[in-house]
């Protein structure tokens, strides 16, 4: 019998930060917990609420939730969600399309925390979209779930 070795590549994203020129990334960030609408976006003009990041293609979706936390104190709460999106103009047509790509959530580890924008396919020039859901909001309308235990209706 005959042996087989297996070869498994890897492919590195990663970039040399000490290199390469990192570029401007405009985020838009929405603190009641949806994106902005793509109408937002046109004829020039942006929502109110910008944050510019210089960051590179191998920035994760976790890196880029601990910057926007340091801005902003509300996001640290644990259980805070945040969901992402690009923003990006159509080719076809003048307007703006929005192509969600995942969502992190703060002092939870989840699947979506070391996705890249360079394996999200993030071209320079887009936006991030980025919607903020403070934990007592997203888990109060869950059918279980109740923030008020003394309204529950006793059997006696």
């Amino acid at each position: 019998m005959a042996t087989q070795t297996v070869v498994v590549e890897e492919k590195n994203d990663a970039i040399d930060r000490q290199k390469v020129c990192p570029f401007l990334l405009r985020v838009f960030v929405s603190s009641n917990g949806s994106h902005h609408k793509p109408s937002d976006y046109s004829k020039g003009n942006t929502p109110q609420n910008e944050l510019q990041i210089y960051t590179w293609k191998d920035a994760t979706l976790h890196e880029l939730t601990q910057l926007v936390k340091e801005v902003n104190p509300e996001a640290r709460r644990k259980g805070t969600k945040f969901s992402f999106a690009f923003v990006y103009p159509d080719l076809r047509q003048p307007v703006y399309r929005i192509r969600e790509i995942g969502n992190t959530m703060t002092g939870v580890k989840g699947p979506d925390d070391l996705k890249t924008l360079g394996l999200l396919r993030l071209n320079i020039g887009d936006y991030l979209d980025i919607a903020i859901t403070a934990p007592d909001t997203w888990n109060s309308g869950r059918k279980g779930y109740s923030n008020n235990y003394n309204n529950r209706s006793r059997p006696y």
